[in-house]
């Protein structure tokens, strides 16, 4: 049944994704909403939340105030907040309230900015979509406002694009990524967002190479690219530690996690001598990264027929998906996914 969720709860919104993004960045987020997408993204979407805090808002749109879209009652917040916070730049992100009402971001930026000294950025975020759309307008929003063409690129310096909890399930991801790439033979890595900050977005065009370990951060990579000639790779270094030491010889596999991640893992498998490896994501799905078979999860029943049809003998992904399908008689390799059930567990 279409919208049926027996075993899933609902995946973290846009809003989630676009807050993990700037979270680090020393920034006042502002989430344009009355009160209650702020404490499920502070309570519920953001792990780090728990263990360091960051300067997150809620806007306290009051119904007439969303009404009659009186943004200078925001703006005056704002300000307020920008007086009392040592704060980089501030940021508005959407939610359905301006979706609705069709606030003007470009608008509300300009009169934020002649009130603060400081950098505004908006996110057109809708609520409506899912964190990884969020993650992806925030990445592309971000080095669009920041990023400055005026230094030289430093050789053996990399930028990493699309590292945030939600995507990496890890709450150490940056430093883990850091760790491989400088074995790989990088002394500079900036994973932007997750252990960087807002100085080397700036900096941004004096990386050597970018690379994408999300979905999220293609856009932003494309961007670079075009602007500054910054090529860019796709893959997920982590992703070979979520394989255990089992034999995959000529085995027929499904893979369900985030794109890249889940086609690191092919490519893993493919190296032990797997058989067919077929890719599903419930989020962002890039035809440029996608093969033929692979496919989009939308419901709970068309995952549960997938499994039943497919013939599969090991299946990887967050271990929530077990549930749903108990009469699967192959083998099952936890891979976590916090944006599918909220664990941060399991990578080395």
């Amino acid at each position: 049944m279409k919208g049926l969720r027996k075993y899933l709860t609902p995946f973290a919104p846009d809003q989630s994704g676009a807050v993990s993004v700037l979270y680090e960045l020393g920034g006042i987020l502002v989430i344009c909403d009355a009160g209650g997408c702020t404490g499920n993204v502070c309570g519920f979407d953001e792990p780090r939340w728990f263990s360091h805090k960051s300067g997150v808002f809620s806007a306290g749109l009051r119904d007439m105030d969303a009404i009659l879209g009186r943004d200078d009652k925001l703006v005056a917040k704002l300000e307020d907040a920008a007086g009392k916070l040592d704060a980089s730049f501030a940021a508005v992100i959407g939610t359905p309230v301006p979706s609705v009402i069709g606030t003007d971001y470009q608008a509300l930026r300009r009169m934020a900015e002649r009130k603060l000294d400081l950098p505004v950025l908006t996110v057109d975020t809708t609520g409506m979509e899912l964190y990884d759309v969020g993650e992806e307008k925030a990445y592309l929003e971000l080095f669009r406002r920041f990023a400055v063409d005026s230094c030289p690129v430093e050789p053996g310096r990399i930028g990493v694009l699309g590292v945030t909890p939600l995507d990496m399930s890890d709450l150490r991801a940056g430093e883990r990524i850091t760790a491989v790439l400088r074995e790989q033979g990088w002394h500079t890595v900036d994973c932007y967002g997750m252990g960087t900050g807002l100085d080397r977005v700036c900096s941004a065009a004096g990386a050597e190479k970018n690379l994408v370990v999300s979905p999220a951060g293609l856009k932003a990579a494309q961007y670079l690219k075009d602007t500054f000639g910054t090529p860019y790779e796709i893959n997920d270094p982590l992703a070979q530690f979520l394989l255990p030491e089992v034999d995959y010889t000529g085995k027929r596999v499904l893979v369900i996690h985030q794109q890249v991640t889940a086609n690191a893992l092919r490519a893993a498998l493919e190296q032990r001598g797997s058989g067919e490896v077929t890719v599903a994501t419930w989020f962002l799905k890039k035809a440029a990264l996608a093969r033929p078979g692979d496919i989009a999860l939308k419901e709970e029943d068309q995952f549960v027929d997938l499994v039943r049809r497919g013939g599969y003998d090991i299946i990887i992904g967050d271990g929530v998906l077990r549930r749903m399908v108990p009469d699967f008689a192959g083998q099952f390799v936890e891979a976590p996914h916090f944006a599918v059930s909220g664990t941060v567990e399991g990578r080395p």
